[in-house]
């Protein structure tokens, strides 16, 4: 039988020998950690090799995702489907081996990690996840969520900001569930971190309400004790600061960032081949080692305790249990459709002049006694961002709820919601000024990565926003969001368009959703029962032309109304105008050619207006078309003050309309 220092080192050398192939990776990480992934994957991690989907195994989540061969080596040894092939092929074009873990590329990859300090805080949102669902379905003698998340990390994401704005969440809610694991070694790419990281973790960990311990971590049995000492502790998170050597193993470059980030070389793999006493070639796992390492057995098991136990609770409350297992299939309640076809028509009939921010909360409160999988939040915004309702129970410290005040953390709280959504059982949402989208950025852009659903309601959304100046007015954002792959950007222009996005929004099991949303009022209208489809496809026709149409006159949110005005004053000047509202380009980006072309009629000439920069309309108007738009910061006044100011009036529309023609 393979000792647990010959099960390490089986991930030392597969982890020094795909980075050697590829000639690119970081080996460095991987062989400093193997001894404590050693003891937590074959003593303490719960989870099934054959269903990796199993809802209640343990989530382990490598945020220092530059040591991707740590996770690939462990998923392969204990038995899941990613053979030796994938690992040879690492860093190559369409290997299940990635850069860095990529969810949905290799089984049991929880999620994609790679930005630093991202990943420790997908690991609260998950911990939060298994909080919140275990106070909704459990019941004495029934605890069906029951499952711990492991995270392991590296100087890098403790270094990262927003690993202050999630741990100390982590701790203020006291996820006792969670357990992560500091590779403190010392080292980072530019080398020593003495230079440029003295923090003192443990003091810092503890202020959060963390419970800290400090270990060897080339020493198991110290590890193991220290796991289950925090797995002990259910009242609040666990910090394990383990002391390790980079490169472990390697005579020339442990040690040093010399193996942080590149091949260690011909000749230093083999010393260190020599040095662990592995004598096997490259990609050779012996037959011990793998008998070792094979948690498929004590998988199946352990998942078929859970399956009985399950079962029992079915019996008991039938209800829950198919609940459960709806949520946890992200599956939508079966009256989804009659019941938002109904709160869409009832918005129409209403047909009231809101703020788009103000209709949305309307389609919150309509929404959430369909949706007990919604689980609201704000960035210290909520009286702004309109994100809550009556009928939501708000997180207060360790007390479960489904609306969250993150504070204020932007980016904390929208990487946390990645964590959250791809838990399951959740549909996250939270708000922030659209301004601080920018914060927020890459969280966004991982959630559209991951093709997982996630909602980010931006509110304040163009200069119409007002006195708060340009510090506040985000002219490029809308723009920008539109760019990321994946990301459907929905800028509604009345309360009907606001409850259709919404609705597309939670239907989207495939990728994120950005909401962008009006502080100052917009007009009501009431709409024909077509229009309701046709808003669905991204872009419809608000008002059709007297005739035939000599300009398309296109625009999004608030601007639709100054559309719609507009359209009435060049027919008194004897040009006929079509109106398209497009609350959403991504999506109206996806449809036919056939149906762009019956909105967008090719050879018309075209003038978008939007409260945002001008370039991005240039891919509708074309370098012919005209743009009413703003491509310089705004200024501090009245929002009706800044759009006069900056073009958005009939006026200046008509005159653009008449220049493009």
């Amino acid at each position: 039988m393979a000792t647990r220092r010959h099960l390490a080192n089986a991930i030392r050398a597969l982890s020094m020998d795909a980075v050697q192939k590829a000639q690119s990776g970081h080996p460095g990480a991987p062989m400093g950690m193997a001894d404590i992934a050693e003891v937590l994957w074959n003593d303490h991690l719960k989870h099934n090799p054959t269903n990796p989907e199993w809802s209640d195994r343990d989530r382990f989540i490598l945020s220092n995702g530059h040591g991707s061969m740590l996770i690939y080596s462990l998923l392969h040894l204990s038995g899941y489907d990613l053979p030796m092939s994938s690992l040879a092929s690492f860093r190559q074009l369409h290997s299940q081996c990635a850069g860095h873990p990529e969810y949905g590329y290799a089984p049991g990859i929880e999620t994609t990690t790679g930005p630093l300090g991202q990943g420790i805080t997908n690991g609260v949102g998950f911990a939060m996840a298994e909080k919140l669902m275990a106070d909704q379905f459990n019941k004495p003698g029934h605890e069906i969520v029951d499952h711990n998340t492991y995270v392991f990390l590296g100087d890098g994401c403790l270094m990262e900001g927003v690993s202050h704005e999630a741990c100390a969440l982590a701790g203020t809610w006291g996820l006792g569930k969670l357990v992560a694991f500091w590779d403190d070694n010392n080292i980072s790419i530019d080398g020593h971190i003495d230079g440029w990281y003295t923090d003192d973790t443990v003091k810092r960990f503890e202020a959060y309400g963390w419970h800290v311990q400090s270990v060897d971590g080339h020493d198991a049995a110290a590890i193991s004790a220290a796991v289950t000492a925090a797995k002990a502790i259910t009242d609040k998170p666990s910090m394990i600061c383990c002391k390790t050597i980079i490169g472990f193993g390697s005579p020339n470059k442990s040690g040093s960032h010399d193996c942080h980030g590149a091949a260690l070389g011909e000749e230093e793999v083999a010393l260190t081949r020599k040095e662990l006493d592995w004598n096997y070639a490259p990609f050779e796992i012996p037959a011990d080692v793998y008998e070792g390492w094979d948690a498929k057995a004590a998988g199946a098991t352990k998942e078929a305790a859970w399956n009985a136990k399950f079962d029992a609770y079915a019996a008991e409350y039938p209800e829950l249990a198919a609940e459960f297992t709806r949520r946890m299939a992200k599956d939508l309640p079966a009256n989804w459709t009659e019941a938002t076809d109904k709160i869409i028509a009832d918005t129409n009939e209403a047909a009231a002049s809101l703020a788009s921010r103000q209709a949305s909360q309307k389609t919150i409160a309509a929404l959430a006694p369909l949706l007990p999988e919604f689980l609201g939040g704000s960035a210290d915004l909520t009286g702004s961002n309109l994100t809550s309702c009556a009928s939501f129970k708000h997180v207060s410290g360790k007390e479960p709820g489904n609306y969250i005040s993150y504070g204020v953390r932007e980016f904390g709280m929208y990487a946390i919601m990645n964590g959250m959504a791809l838990h399951g059982g959740l549909i996250p949402f939270g708000g922030t000024f659209h301004m601080f989208s920018d914060y927020a950025k890459s969280a966004l852009r991982m959630a559209a990565l991951m093709k997982i659903r996630t909602i980010a309601v931006l509110t304040h959304d163009s200069i119409g926003q007002g006195e708060d100046g340009p510090t506040h007015q985000p002219i490029e954002n809308t723009a920008a969001m539109r760019y990321i792959p994946n990301m459907d950007v929905w800028r509604p222009a009345d309360s009907v368009e606001v409850a259709v996005a919404w609705t597309a929004a939670v239907e989207r099991a495939d990728g994120p959703s950005s909401l962008v949303l009006s502080r100052q009022g917009i007009p009501g209208r009431k709409h024909d029962v077509a229009d309701f489809a046709a808003m669905r496809k991204g872009a419809y026709i608000l008002s059709e032309a007297e005739g035939t149409a000599d300009v398309i006159l296109i625009a999004t949110g608030s601007e639709v109304d100054l559309a719609a005005q507009a359209q009435v004053a060049l027919a008194a000047d004897g040009i006929n105008a079509r109106v398209v509202s497009m609350p959403s380009t991504n999506v109206f980006d996806r449809q036919d050619q056939a149906y762009k072309d019956s909105i967008l009629t090719p050879g018309v000439k075209r003038v978008a207006i939007e409260a945002g920069v001008t370039d991005f309309w240039r891919k509708y108007v074309g370098l012919e078309g005209g743009v009413v738009g703003i491509d310089t910061f705004g200024e501090s006044a009245p929002g009706g003050v800044l759009m006069k100011h900056f073009g958005f009036t009939v006026e200046n529309v008509v005159k653009t309309v008449k220049e493009t023609l």
